[in-house]
């Protein structure tokens, strides 16, 4: 059973071990890095902060932590999704996609959705256009995606 639940402090260590394990994963399939993600991805005081101050869930199935995503609220319609991780053992079962569909039910005010990916990732691209967002912009290495309704 796949659930959304708000992460909590002692959360942060595995948080974080997942989204530097996804994020290093997909740095070296598609960026030939051999490790690299954004800001704080590989922290748990990062994760700690981010707990305090956003929308961050874990993505629990059978009650283990596989994953998290991050929420800020820009204002009370719009919403960026700061961060969405899976571990990369439980990717491509499409657990990413029923977690982007209740992201959204948990926010059911939200008019606008925006990102940010890098531009080398081509998994995450195919991914937020699945999920219904558009690329609207390029700033630097980095892509923006949008979704309104």
């Amino acid at each position: 059973m796949l659930i959304l639940e708000r992460a909590m402090k002692y959360d942060a260590n595995k948080l974080a071990e997942i989204q530097k394990a996804s994020f290093d994963d997909e740095s070296r399939r598609f960026n030939n890095s051999e490790s690299g993600g954004p800001v704080g991805y590989d922290s748990a005081r990062w994760q700690e902060e981010m707990i305090e101050q956003c929308e961050y869930f874990k993505i629990l199935l059978n009650g283990k932590i596989i994953g998290g995503a991050i929420i800020v609220i820009e204002t009370n319609q719009v919403h960026n999704l700061g961060r969405i991780f899976i571990d990369p053992n439980f990717q491509h079962q499409g657990i990413g996609m029923k977690v982007m569909q209740e992201v959204e039910r948990k926010f059911p005010d939200s008019a606008k959705w925006w990102l940010d990916t890098p531009n080398w990732s081509v998994k995450n691209h195919h991914f937020y256009t699945k999920c219904g967002f558009t690329k609207v912009s390029e700033e630097g290495d980095l892509y923006i995606f949008e979704k309104t309704f």
